[in-house]
């Protein structure tokens, strides 16, 4: 069934409410049945779950969420758990009147793992853990990165932004903050389906994602590698910078990538194809173990977007805080550390490593840089040599972090690393 925009829209804001308050709501369900919840099935949990969320949250009237919720449950699971779920409901929804929730952006605070808070402050300080925890939009557009092909980049943005506004309304597009070629957009339905995907003129990709790409500071000319390309989002902005640079040079340069899943390379290769661009080298690499089949010393410049918590896309993907645990931290760090010391290899001498990760934590941001230095006496810290690190962070920064509350992006970790000559 295809849901309309303004019931799409709906659907998304309950999954990401639910999932970013579920701490809160949890313990409000629990506390207005003696029998709790930890017997339902997970579908049956998740039906109580959305509908606390509704009493709780939203402007839905209390009636009307329970009533959806429990005939749902009827459904799938018949009377006798649908009358435990009204019964636990009812109440919840009368807690709601006598003694409500705290509100957002309390409630984002409240409902923060305690251990993640912990190291937030610890890698961020205080002030900044407060904002960046209740730093909204939730959830936050989706961000659209133009493809500008050689032309005025500003130009082309423009043009797409008025394009999308003309075709949608009702939707909210404006340009990124930050990010030269990204466009955010808020109640437009399903991207995929709107202008200009299809014909490869935009793609799907988070603003943060693009300013690390941008961070690499890729020329024509270069030989770049991506060495943790994922779907190859960061990879296809590589590849554009190394044919076209920001002021139509010829096309030059050459770019490789690599995953240690090839099943991603396919999908990699795919998205090239869709967007009209050359395919890439790619080659099937677990860094953690070493270079594979990549020569020493052969790339200008090296980007390492690393396996991380993933803590820094909490507002986008709110299931994190539920999936991590503090004892993931020192496993992902020593894995890091591997795949930065093992890629350091392949940079040539005076050549640039990047290393990101989607998280600000100092477990798998300056601990993993100084335990890589240690081991590897020919890399050293350099500042960053793309323009737009000194809008970011400063000029002559070597590292920084990407900051929602600042930025408006997820929230990442980035080193700039350079080989001696």
């Amino acid at each position: 069934m295809q849901l309309s925009p303004r019931d799409r829209a709906l659907t998304t804001e309950l999954v990401y409410g639910t999932l970013r308050l579920l701490p809160l709501i949890e313990r409000s369900v629990i506390a207005a049945t003696p029998r709790g919840i930890a017997t339902l099935d997970a579908k049956t949990r998740a039906l109580v779950l959305v509908a606390a969320y509704q009493i709780h949250f939203t402007r839905i009237p209390a009636f009307a969420a329970v009533s959806e919720a429990v005939e749902a449950i009827r459904m799938l699971r018949g009377r006798a758990i649908s009358g435990f779920a009204n019964g636990a409901l009812r109440q919840v929804a009368r807690t709601a009147e006598t003694a409500p929730l705290p509100r957002p952006p309390q409630a984002f605070r409240d409902a923060t793992a305690p251990w993640l808070r912990r190291a937030l402050e610890r890698s961020i300080g205080d002030d900044a853990t407060e904002a960046l925890l209740i730093a909204g939009p939730h959830p936050p557009p989706t961000n659209l990165r133009v493809r500008a092909r050689g032309e005025d980049e500003a130009l082309v943005r423009d043009r797409w932004i008025e394009r999308l506004r003309a075709a949608n309304p009702g939707a909210e597009v404006t340009p990124g903050a930050f990010a030269p070629l990204a466009i955010r957009v808020r109640a437009a339905g399903d991207p995929q389906a709107l202008e200009g995907f299809s014909s490869g003129d935009w793609t799907i990709q988070e603003e943060g994602s693009q300013l690390v790409a941008e961070l690499l500071g890729a020329r024509p000319g270069d030989r770049v590698l991506d060495a943790c390309a994922g779907r190859g989002n960061k990879s296809s902005l590589l590849a554009e910078r190394i044919a076209f640079g920001r002021a139509g040079a010829e096309p030059a340069g050459a770019l490789e990538v690599s995953d240690v899943h090839p099943e991603k390379l396919g999908r990699l290769v795919a998205e090239f194809a869709r967007l009209g661009l050359p395919a890439p080298a790619t080659h099937a690499i677990d860094w953690a173990l070493g270079a594979g089949d990549l020569a020493e010393r052969s790339f200008d410049r090296v980007l390492v977007d690393a396996p991380c918590s993933g803590t820094g896309t909490i507002r986008r993907r709110p299931e994190i805080q539920t999936r991590r645990q503090p004892a993931d931290l020192p496993s992902l760090a020593a894995l890091q550390t591997k795949i930065l010391t093992h890629a350091a290899e392949v940079v040539k001498p005076g050549g640039r490593l990047l290393y990101a990760v989607c998280s600000v934590l100092r477990d798998e941001a300056e601990s993993v840089v100084r335990a890589v230095l240690d081991v590897s006496p020919s890399l050293e810290p350099a500042p960053f040599d793309a323009p737009i690190a000194v809008a970011l962070f400063g000029e002559g920064a070597t590292q920084g972090r990407l900051l929602t509350h600042l930025h408006g992006t997820d929230a990442y970790f980035v080193a700039s690393l350079r080989r001696r000559d």
